[in-house]
């Protein structure tokens, strides 16, 4: 077997989720990460622990969409269950066709995540990671030969994550006493929000594999401004182009995209929350130095931040400050390299990608 891939089993048992003897872990992967799968099943049995597997498929998934009816969707009372009695979650993402599902319609995926949100809100409670395999479809989506995907996917998860975490350690520090925030990206993006006694987390490779970004929650209803994501990003197989947001009060009022608007629609109307921000990201990953179509790594790529509409991510909200709840969690990405700035407080803390803690800031 590749090295890379027991490498990348090692860290998601030991780094990501931490398992321990007798630990109940679900692992739920498509069947071109078979590698891994037999790799972190490998890992499971030296540890001990009791491994379930939940084989995923792209082209199930699509006939079950397109076939049923929205109103059918209910809670899955048994998949609730299992969830509430697992320790340890493994998600591996990886496809053959990475659009195999484009032709769904957003109603009947939005109906879906509505139905099981209770799931996932308590996986949430878990250790849990999600991961990629380097498989064809995400491959093609970057543009890159599989083997060329493998090598940009094994750089930026096979890394020293305690040396990321002390990068990373450095924003935290400046973020999380913080009040307000600014971010400004050419003449597109003007957004301001308030970040006040909410908590600011460092991702260096648990919940995510990759890792590498800080993210907190603004207070939901102190975002305003506008702000043009001018990356491009994959929803059910669909391409979201030049996406635009207006926010009043913490609410989006104008919207429109490029193009498939109508998917983005889609997520704004699953519920009340779904309109307003649920987190804000730094990417810090230098690893992750090109955009490929993939959030897990377009997120954490250096130089850009991301805004996520829907569900903020719980452990960055402290119990006596609001929380936005939504089945929805969509990010979006704003390139950040050029003509651009963050600031906190009145202060500047980056210039055009570059933090004031590096040595080229005052450049």
């Amino acid at each position: 077997m590749d090295p890379r891939i027991r490498r990348h089993a090692e860290i998601i048992v030991d780094h990501s989720v931490k398992v321990e003897k007798g630990d109940t872990v679900q692992v739920a992967a498509p069947a071109v990460a078979e590698d891994l799968v037999v790799a972190l099943y490998e890992q499971l049995g030296e540890r001990g622990a009791k491994p379930s597997l939940s084989m995923r498929s792209s082209r199930a998934d699509r006939a079950f969409l397109r076939a049923c009816d929205t109103d059918d969707f209910e809670l899955h009372e048994h998949s609730m269950a299992e969830m509430e009695e697992t320790d340890a979650v493994i998600i591996v993402k990886g496809s053959e066709n990475a659009a195999e599902t484009s032709d769904v319609p957003p109603e009947k995926v939005a109906a879906r995540t509505s139905a099981n949100a209770p799931i996932q809100r308590e996986r949430m409670g878990k250790r849990w990671v999600g991961t990629q395999f380097p498989a064809p479809g995400e491959a093609q989506l970057a543009e890159m030969r599989t083997s060329s995907y493998e090598e940009f996917v094994y750089g930026a998860m096979n890394k020293d994550w305690d040396e990321q975490r002390e990068f990373q350690r450095q924003m935290v520090e400046i973020l999380d006493p913080a009040d307000e925030m600014r971010i400004v990206s050419g003449d597109t993006t003007d957004l301001t929000m308030s970040i006040s006694g909410m908590k600011t987390i460092n991702d260096y490779g648990e919940k995510n594999l990759p890792g590498g970004e800080v993210f907190t929650a603004p207070v939901p209803d102190s975002v305003k401004g506008e702000v043009l994501f001018d990356k491009p990003v994959m929803r059910q197989g669909r391409e979201i182009e030049g996406a635009w947001l207006r926010f009043e009060g913490g609410e989006v009022v104008e919207h429109n995209a490029e193009k498939n608007e109508d998917v983005l629609v889609g997520v704004l109307d699953t519920d009340e929350g779904a309109r307003r921000l649920g987190e804000l990201g730094i990417g810090m990953n230098r690893d992750i130095d090109r955009f490929s179509y993939n959030m897990l790594f377009d997120e954490k790529m250096g130089d850009t931040i991301h805004l996520a509409i829907g569900k903020a991510i719980r452990e960055t909200v402290p119990e006596e400050r609001p929380y936005n709840e939504s089945a929805a969690h969509l990010d979006m990405i704003v390139d950040m390299s050029e003509n651009s700035f963050i600031e906190v407080d009145g202060e500047i803390v980056q210039r055009d990608g570059t933090f004031r803690f590096e040595d080229n800031f005052d450049e």
